[in-house]
């Protein structure tokens, strides 16, 4: 009996043995590579699991309007946006002919589903309500929203936000600026909506509207070189201790998030984003502040 005991006893050892040499042997699931859903990628220069191998694609709208870009031509390095895409750029190891850009319609960009660009920047602001459909890399810029208004309309002596509240206000659909008239300044009147801020800028020409709502950097330049007869009457006080920023969009499966933010973070310490805000951004200078 001992020794039938001995065998067993040697023998389920061996098949124990066995099945955890097995086991760990055996194959196990696979993580992505490169894509969209694998775990956080590797942050090695050049060589991020992109949607082209390679390369980085940038999205961002068409037009691409002044202060952000130049001469709606995002490629050119011109404007403040496509200078912080080719900073990112360099900063992960992508010089500027790796860099292929992508038009991508303003609401699309943060909208649910699957994308085709590694990053997104459109001024953009991050909010809680779109990180449940995108995610976002650190803030680049921190932005303020303000009201433009032809020089001859009432809505330009507004010294507060209840001096706007009967006039008639318009903002792009889907922008933050437009969730500044509902949310804080409640006109009697609905908010027109236009679908691009160029039909918002002729709306103000035309009188169809008192005012209009846009970033302080875009007032500035409607105001110096597209509506010469309006003016910037002033900014809208931020709505909570933390202030609006604009971040790069990715999908929000990205493995790419953590080092996008990363060069950001890293452009922000080392005086890259301040300097390039100075020298594209300069002529938005300060505005008063409606109470």
């Amino acid at each position: 009996m001992h020794l039938v005991n001995r065998s067993l006893v040697t023998a389920l050892c061996s098949a124990v043995a066995l099945c955890a040499a097995l086991t760990g042997c055996s194959p196990q699931p696979e993580e992505k590579a490169s894509g969209k859903r694998g775990t956080a990628a590797a942050c090695a220069p050049g060589g991020l699991a992109t949607e082209v191998a390679g390369k980085l694609t940038v999205g961002t709208d068409k037009p691409a309007y002044a202060p952000w870009f130049a001469d709606d031509e995002p490629s050119n390095g011109k404007g403040f946006e496509s200078a912080v895409a080719y900073a990112v750029a360099e900063r992960l190891g992508y010089g500027r002919d790796a860099v292929v850009w992508q038009t991508v319609p303003f609401n699309s960009s943060f909208a649910p589903g699957a994308k085709k660009f590694d990053f997104d920047l459109n001024q953009v602001s991050i909010s809680e309500s779109r990180k449940k459909a995108v995610a976002f890399s650190s803030g680049y810029y921190d932005v303020r929203q303000a009201v433009v208004a032809l020089k001859s309309s009432k809505a330009a002596r507004a010294t507060g936000v209840a001096d706007l509240k009967d006039a008639k206000l318009g903002a792009q659909v889907g922008t933050t600026s437009l969730d500044f008239i509902n949310d804080l300044v409640k006109p009697t009147q609905r908010a027109a909506v236009y679908q691009k801020n160029d039909f918002a800028k002729s709306a103000l020409k035309s009188g169809q509207v008192d005012a209009i709502v846009v970033d302080l950097p875009t007032a500035f330049y409607i105001t110096g070189a597209e509506v010469p007869e309006a003016k910037v009457v002033g900014q809208f006080p931020n709505s909570t201790d933390k202030p609006e920023q604009f971040g790069l969009v990715l999908d929000r499966e990205s493995t790419l998030t953590s080092c996008v933010s990363g060069a950001v973070d890293a452009l922000r310490k080392d005086g890259t984003l301040a300097a390039l805000e100075k020298k594209w951004l300069s002529d938005a200078v300060d505005a008063p502040v409606l109470k």
